[in-house]
C-alpha cells in the first residue's frame, strides 16, 4: 500500500523512525514531511499528503504533529477523509474496524515510540468490518453535504 506521510517540526525527532516503521510493515511511503526542527505550519504539510491521497497517489495517510490534533483538524476538513487521532491500541483498532479511517494522526510528544509502533501495526492490519458501520460512514457524507 502507498502511504502519504507528513509531519511538522514537533515530530522532527520521530519522523524517520515512523517512516521506517511504516516501511517495515510492508508499505511504500510518499514523504511530504518536514525534516528539521525549525518551526513550520502543520496545515501546509498536511495539505501536501492529503492532496496526494485525493489525487489517487496514496491509499492511506499518516500525519504527525505534537498532539496529532492539529493535523487531524486539517485532514477532517477534506471531503472523503476520515482521520482519527490514535493515542492507544484500542483507538487504532476501532478507527479502522468501525470507522474505516483512511487517515491516522499521531502525536509526537509525550508518547513512547513503542506505543506509536503498536498503533501503526494495528491500524494498518485491522480491516474494516463493513455492515452497519458502512451505513454510518455513508451517513457522515450525507450529513455534511450542503453545510
Amino acid at each position: 500500500m502507498k502511504v502519504a506521510f507528513a509531519n511538522d517540526h514537533a515530530a522532527a525527532e520521530v519522523r524517520d523512525a515512523i517512516v521506517e516503521e511504516i516501511q517495515r510493515l510492508g508499505h511504500q511511503v510518499v514523504d511530504f514531511g518536514a525534516r528539521g526542527s525549525q518551526s513550520v505550519d502543520y496545515p501546509d504539510y498536511a495539505a501536501k499528503a492529503l492532496g496526494a491521497y485525493k489525487r489517487g497517489e496514496a491509499d492511506r495517510v499518516v500525519l504527525v504533529c505534537g498532539t496529532g490534533v492539529g493535523m487531524s483538524m486539517v485532514a477532517n476538513k477534506v471531503p472523503g477523509i476520515r482521520c482519527a487521532v490514535c493515542t492507544d491500541e484500542y483507538a487504532a483498532r476501532m478507527s479502522r474496524s468501525h470507522n474505516d479511517a483512511n487517515c491516522l494522526a499521531l502525536r509526537a510528544r509525550e508518547q513512547a515510540f513503542e506505543t506509536t509502533r503498536k498503533i501503526l501495526k494495528i491500524w494498518f492490519e485491522t480491516p474494516f468490518e463493513g455492515g452497519r458501520h458502512q451505513r454510518r460512514i455513508d451517513k457522515i457524507e450525507q450529513a455534511v453535504k450542503g453545510l
